[in-house]
């Protein structure tokens, strides 16, 4: 496997860009999209905003400046191109993005895709009940398992917010798991 070095520098080059491009979407195609799927819920819609996230990424790679990671660099677009995506879906429906996340949780029994029994769909929809901001931070830190440092340059929220963010959110997924 290649450094992110080095294929920056690939991807930057007109002659070893395409190349460089398909080892890129090979590396991150798999991560991106579960993490896109835990926002948007269905498969399809998660199919559409990664293919809309690759397409950022190729467009803009000349201008990602190495200040982070290159994969946190386009975990910040995934997850720009989901939000995106979710009001996206609100306005066209004339709903708040809640209620679209909250419909999208509902249509998991239906899905094909999803794989989960009783205890992750209910799982799921305590996470749906979060606001945006939590759902993110709960997604990242607890099926992710990223490093609150990482996610402080994905979603340029400093540490301590992201920790205030992951213990409310914890508590009010508890709170919605125990209820009944």
């Amino acid at each position: 496997m290649k450094s992110d070095e080095l294929l920056i520098t690939e991807l930057k080059s007109p002659q070893t860009r395409d190349a460089a491009f398909r080892e890129l979407m090979k590396l991150y195609k798999e991560r991106l999209y579960w993490h896109i799927r835990k926002i948007v819920y269905s498969h399809d819609d998660a199919d559409d905003v990664l293919q809309n996230t690759f397409i950022k990424v190729y467009k803009n790679i000349a201008k990602f400046k190495g200040e982070s990671k290159l994969y946190s660099w386009m975990y910040r677009i995934a997850t720009n191109e989901s939000i995106t995506h979710l009001n996206q879906n609100a306005k066209r429906m004339q709903i708040s993005s809640e209620e679209v996340q909250t419909q999208a949780v509902n249509n998991l029994q239906s899905d094909v895709y999803f794989e989960g029994d009783a205890i992750q769909l209910k799982l799921q929809q305590a996470i749906a009940t979060l606001p945006q901001k939590q759902q993110i931070v709960f997604n990242m830190k607890y099926f992710d398992d990223l490093k609150y440092k990482d996610m402080s340059q994905i979603l340029e929220t400093s540490e301590g917010a992201l920790k205030a963010s992951y213990h409310l959110a914890v508590k009010k997924i508890e709170t919605y798991l125990t209820r009944d």
